[in-house]
C-alpha cells in the first residue's frame, strides 16, 4: 500500500479502486448460486455465537444495562451498512472482546459518579463515540492507515495472545461465578442454597469443559480415520456451533430433578419486552450529560480511537494477506472513515460499537477461497476432460483451460497479467511432459492427472464478492428476533466456549510456540525438529530466541496487568501502539539484525521435519546418563493392553514356511540400540507451494531447512 499522508488522498484512491469493483461484487456472489450459503453460514456462527457472549458478558459488568440483544443489534447494522456501501466486503464488523472491557471500565467509572450514575451512563458513552469518530475521521482523512505495514508480527501476535488471555480469564471467572451468588437475585430462592450452588458449579464445570473438549476435537475433523471426506468436513466447518446445541440439550436432563434456574441460563430481556428499547432513545439524555463530562469523554475516546485502529486495520490486513492473490484493491482509509460513522451512529442510539474482528475476518476469506476453488476445479475438470476424449495434445490442453480459466473471472482480473493463475500448472505439466517425449502427443492420464494435477496446483483465489457478508449479518438480525431460544442456552456453556476461541487461537502464533520452547526440556528439544516447525528454530540460537521471548512476554505482562487497574485499564491500547517504536528503534539495538527478521518474520514460514539421528556413542557421557528412562524404553516396547513385546517385521512361521529364530528381529528402543535413529518412517521432504488439501486451504510457506544453530544448542544441554 502507497504511504500517502495527503488528506483525503488515501480515502479517494480507495473509492476510485473500489467503485470499479462495486457491481461485480453483487454479480459474483449471485452467480455463486446456493454455494454461497457454505461460507455465509461458517461464518455466520463464528461470528454469532461469541456476540452473544459477550452480550452476556456486558450483561453481568454493566448491572442489566447493555445485553445481548445490544451486541446482536450492532452487529448486525454494522454488518449490514458495511456489507453494502463499505470498501472491503471481506472484512467481518461484530463486538468485539476490546470493546467489552472499555465498556467495563467506563461503567465502573460512571456509576460511581454523582453526576452520571448508571442513569447516564449510555448518554455519557453516547458523547465517548462522538469523540471517537471525530478522531477516526481525523486519521482516515491524514492518511493513518498508510503505517499499516508497519504493525509487524510482534505487534500482532501479541495482541492476540492479550486477547487470548481475556478470553480465559473471562471463562475462568465466569465459572468461578458459578458456585456463588448472582448480584440482583434473592438469596432466599432454593437454587441459591449452598447445597444447590455447589451442584450448580459442578454441573457448569461438566457443560464448560465438555463444551471445549468437544468442540476443539470436532475442530481437527478432517484428520479422523473415520467417516467420509464431507462427512468429515461437515463436521470441522459447523462441529463447534452443533456442540453447543448438543450441550445445550444435555443441560436439559435434569431439569426435573432440580430447582429452577440450575443450571444458570443466558439472561437477556427480549427486543419487545417494555423498557427493552429504552436506549434506542439515548441521544435524548445526551444533553443532561454536564459539560465537565462531555470534554472529559474525549479521554477514554482517544483510547478507543487508537484501539480501533489498529484493531480493525489488523483485521483487514489479515484478511487481505499476500497468500489469499485478492485481485480487487484493498480500502483501508474509507473503511476507517466509514468505522468513524458507525460508531457514532451505534453512540447515539445506545449499542456498543462494532469494528473488524479476528480471527472472523481472516476465516472469511479462507472460507471463500475454499468455494473459489471448488467452482474453478469444476470448470477445469470438465474442460481438461473434454480435451483428452477430443485427443488434444499438451498446448491445447492448455489453451482450452486458459480460456475456462478466463471465463470463471471477472473483467477486472483481466486487467492483471494474463496467464497468472495456471503458470505453475503450464509449467509442470509441460515439464512433465517433455521429460518423458510426449510433448505433442495426445494427452492421457499418464501425462495429466485430471483430478490430481488440478487439486495440487491450482491457484489460491478467492470469490470476493458482498453477498456472504450480507447474508451472515441478516442472520445475525434473525439471532435478535430468536432471542426467547437463545436464553435457553446456559451460561457454562458460554464460558466454555470463551476457552475454546482462547485454545483455538493459539496455534501459528509464533509467540505462544516460542513461550512452550523456553518450557522444553533441553533433552527434548530435537523433537521440536522432528515435526514441522518455524524457520527460526534453525536459523537463530536458542539463547536469542529465548531473550525475545522473555521481552516479549514481560511487554505482555504489562498490559494484561494494566487492564487490571480500574480506570487506568483504558491505557491498554495504548501500549500496543507502542510496540511500533519499540520495534523500529529498540530492539533493532538489543538483536542482530539478521536474528530479528527471522523472529518477526512478515509471513509464517515453515521448515519441514529434520531426523535427529546421533550415535549412542557421541552422546555426553553425563546427559546419556540423565537421558536414560527405562519406563519411558518399557512404554515405547510393550503394548498397553496385553503387555506384549512389539516386534517389528516379524513373518508369520508355518509348517512351510518355517524362519530361524535368530533371524526374528525383536522391537528395539533408539536409546537402547547401536545406533539411534528417528522414530518417523519416512520424513515428507518435497513440499509444494501453497495449495489445497482435505483440510482446506494451506497458506504455510515451507522453505529448504537451513544449518542449525537450535539443533547444536539443544544436545548440548543436558536435562
Amino acid at each position: 500500500m502507497e504511504e500517502t499522508f495527503v488528506p483525503f488522498r488515501g480515502i479517494k484512491n480507495d473509492l476510485r479502486g473500489r467503485i470499479l469493483c462495486y457491481k461485480q461484487d453483487w454479480t459474483g456472489g449471485i452467480q455463486a448460486g446456493i454455494r454461497i450459503l457454505a461460507p455465509t453460514t461458517y461464518i455466520f456462527f463464528a461470528s454469532a455465537i461469541p456476540v452473544i457472549s459477550f452480550g452476556e458478558q456486558l450483561e453481568r459488568s454493566t448491572e442489566g444495562s447493555l445485553t445481548a440483544v445490544q451486541t446482536l443489534v450492532s452487529t448486525a447494522l454494522c454488518g449490514i451498512i458495511h456489507s453494502v456501501v463499505g470498501g472491503q466486503p471481506l472484512l467481518i464488523l461484530g463486538v468485539a472482546e476490546p470493546t467489552v472491557l472499555m465498556y467495563t471500565f467506563m461503567f465502573n467509572f460512571a456509576k460511581n459518579q454523582k453526576e452520571l450514575g448508571q442513569q447516564l451512563f449510555l448518554a455519557w458513552t453516547g458523547w465517548v463515540c462522538v469523540w471517537t469518530a471525530l478522531l477516526l475521521f481525523l486519521l482516515a482523512v491524514l492518511g493513518a492507515c498508510s503505517i499499516i505495514n508497519r504493525f509487524t508480527r510482534i505487534a500482532g501476535e501479541m495482541f492476540g495472545l492479550l486477547i487470548a488471555m481475556l478470553f480465559m480469564q473471562q471463562a475462568i471467572r465466569g465459572v468461578v461465578e458459578e458456585f456463588g451468588i448472582p448480584e440482583r437475585e434473592d438469596p432466599n430462592q432454593t437454587a441459591l442454597f449452598p447445597s444447590w450452588r455447589f451442584g450448580n458449579g459442578m454441573f457448569a464445570l461438566v457443560l464448560s469443559f465438555g463444551l471445549l473438549l468437544t468442540a476443539l476435537k470436532s475442530r481437527k475433523a478432517r484428520s479422523w480415520r473415520y467417516g467420509t471426506g464431507w462427512f468429515r468436513g461437515f463436521i470441522a466447518d459447523y462441529g463447534v456451533p452443533f456442540m453447543v446445541l448438543v450441550w445445550t440439550a444435555i443441560s436439559y436432563i435434569p431439569v426435573h430433578d432440580v430447582p429452577r434456574g440450575i443450571p444458570r441460563r443466558l439472561f437477556s430481556p427480549n427486543p419487545w419486552s417494555p423498557g427493552a428499547y429504552s436506549n434506542w432513545t439515548v441521544i435524548k439524555e445526551m444533553v443532561h450529560v454536564p459539560p465537565l463530562y462531555i470534554v472529559g469523554a474525549f479521554i477514554p475516546a482517544t483510547m478507543i480511537a487508537v484501539l480501533y485502529y489498529f484493531d480493525h486495520s489488523v483485521a483487514s490486513q489479515l484478511a487481505q494477506q499476500k497468500e489469499f492473490n485478492l485481485k480487487k484493491p484493498a480500502s483501508y482509509h474509507y473503511d476507517l472513515l466509514l468505522l468513524g460513522f458507525l460508531v457514532m451512529l451505534c453512540g447515539l442510539i445506545g449499542i456498543p460499537p462494532s469494528n473488524g474482528v479476528i480471527p472472523q475476518s481472516p476465516m472469511h476469506t479462507k472460507s471463500l477461497a475454499t468455494l473459489k476453488h471448488q467452482l474453478l476445479r469444476n470448470k477445469l475438470v470438465s474442460t481438461a476432460r473434454k480435451s483428452i476424449r477430443k485427443n488434444a495434445n499438451l498446448g491445447q490442453l492448455y489453451r482450452n483451460m486458459q480460456e475456462a480459466y478466463n471465463e470463471m473471472q471477472t473483467p477486472l482480473v483481466y486487467q492483471m497479467p494474463p496467464a497468472l493463475g495456471l503458470k505453475e500448472l503450464k509449467e509442470s505439466v509441460i515439464q512433465r511432459a517433455s521429460s518423458t517425449g510426449y510433448i505433442d502427443a495426445p494427452v492421457d492420464e499418464t501425462v495429466f492427472d485430471v483430478d490430481k494435477d488440478v487439486d495440487d496446483l491450482l491457484p489460491v483465489e478467492v470469490k470476493e464478492q458482498r453477498l456472504s457478508n450480507l447474508l451472515q449479518a441478516l442472520m445475525v438480525v434473525g439471532c435478535v428476533a430468536a432471542m426467547p431460544v437463545l436464553k435457553k442456552i446456559p451460561t457454562s456453556v458460554l464460558w466454555g466456549y470463551f476457552a475454546f476461541m482462547a485454545i483455538e487461537s493459539l496455534p501459528g502464533n509464533q509467540f505462544w510456540e516460542r513461550i512452550l520452547l523456553l518450557f522444553t526440556a533441553p533433552s527434548r528439544r530435537y523433537k521440536v525438529l522432528e515435526e514441522n516447525h518455524a524457520t527460526f528454530v534453525e536459523t537463530v540460537p536458542f539463547k536469542t530466541i529465548a531473550l525475545f521471548t522473555i521481552f516479549q512476554t514481560s511487554y505482555l505482562l504489562l498490559c494484561f496487568g494494566i487492564t487490571w487497574i480500574p480506570i487506568a485499564g483504558v491505557l491498554f491500547p495504548l501500549m500496543i501502539m507502542l510496540l511500533v517504536p519499540v520495534r523500529q528503534y529498540m530492539l533493532p539495538k538489543l538483536f542482530k539484525g539478521a536474528h530479528l527478521q527471522d523472529l518477526d518474520a512478515a509471513e509464517y514460514e515453515e521448515a519441514p521435519p529434520i531426523p535427529y539421528n546421533m550415535t549412542f556413542e557421541d552422546q555426553d557421557p553425563m546427559a546419556r546418563t540423565n537421558n536414560f528412562d527405562s519406563g519411558e524404553i518399557m512404554d515405547e516396547i510393550i503394548t498397553r493392553s496385553r503387555g506384549e513385546v512389539r516386534r517389528t517385521n516379524s513373518p508369520k512361521v508355518t509348517s512351510s514356511n518355517s524362519t530361524p529364530l535368530e533371524d526374528v528381529k525383536h522391537s528395539y528402543s533408539p536409546r537402547i540400540s547401536q545406533r539411534a535413529y528417528s522414530p518417523r518412517v519416512s520424513e515428507l521432504r518435497a513440499e509444494r507451494s501453497p495449495r489445497f488439501t482435505g483440510k482446506g486451504i494451506e497458506l504455510k510457506k515451507t522453505p529448504s531447512p537451513g544449518p542449525s544453530n537450535f539443533r547444536q544448542n539443544g544436545h548440548q544441554s543436558p536435562s
